[in-house]
């Protein structure tokens, strides 16, 4: 497997990892400039050599897997037979830099309802590096035409066109993607509130609309979706920043976008 493959694969499993490169070379050295390793919690994929120097850089990757913040490293090795080393001799007889980079948990969020307000959040959000889902049941939201908007994307944009049940997409999300519930139909919004209020592992649960639709919906899904009061506060409503008040498609986005990321900061996970 490539090391492009490798760190996709780490993505789509919301896992973390290391790349680690050999960064420079100078005399002798079993790997050339450039090679690369990506180092998971019990996986690795490619080589930077063998030896002492991978070993140590492997052990040195999985140290910073388990570290808070962790923060790309340079680790210099010389190889020849006056070095003592950690996992053996390599006496190449040349030296070696290797790059280690943290590969962090890329983030996921969905976005039910690819109106007004739908396409101008995906347009802010697009510029952060995230898998972002676009679901809604009008082909004429997601036409190719349409959302060209998105298309330097930095994120890893996905469309899903529903046109029977978009609550089904809930079940096919990454593990602790961040839901937010915009859609042109209230009974659409509201069948979406009570199935990810079943869907055990998403994230965060946030919903656009006034105080009055959520009072209406609150107690439906306290009466007939079953849901006690601590579930049903997992959902947030409105979305956004409090002290943003305008109206405008582009302003709410900014506003929510804006508190996601607030999200985001206070949960490093």
């Amino acid at each position: 497997m490539t090391w492009v493959a490798a760190v996709a694969r780490l993505r789509a499993r919301r896992e973390s990892g290391v790349l680690v490169t050999v960064a420079t070379v100078r005399g002798h050295a079993p790997r050339d400039a450039g090679a690369k390793l990506v180092v998971g919690q019990t996986e690795t994929w490619g080589s930077i050599g063998g030896g002492n120097v991978e070993a140590v850089a492997i052990d040195r990757a999985r140290e910073m897997l388990g570290a808070a913040k962790p923060e790309p490293e340079l680790i210099d090795f010389a190889l020849n037979d006056k070095v003592t080393n950690q996992h053996g001799v390599q006496c190449c007889g040349g030296t070696v830099s290797v790059l280690l980079e943290p590969l962090s948990v890329v983030r996921a969020v969905a976005i039910f309802g690819v109106g007004h307000v739908g396409l101008e959040l995906a347009r802010v959000l697009s510029r952060q590096d995230l898998d972002l889902h676009l679901i809604d049941n009008r082909s004429d939201m997601l036409t190719e035409q349409r959302l060209d908007v998105l298309s330097d994307a930095v994120a890893q944009v996905h469309v899903h066109h529903t046109p029977l049940l978009p609550e089904e997409v809930l079940a096919e999300l990454p593990p602790g993607t961040h839901i937010l519930i915009m859609t042109h139909d209230h009974a659409e919004d509201a069948a979406l509130c009570d199935a990810a209020l079943r869907t055990t592992h998403l994230g965060t649960i946030g919903l656009i609309g006034s105080a009055a639709k959520w009072t209406r919906f609150r107690k439906r899904l306290a009466t007939e979706g079953g849901h006690d009061e601590a579930t049903i506060d997992r959902i947030k409503t409105p979305i956004g920043l409090a002290d943003i008040t305008g109206k405008e498609p582009a302003t709410i986005a900014v506003s929510v976008a804006a508190d996601l990321l607030r999200t985001f900061e206070s949960d490093p996970t």
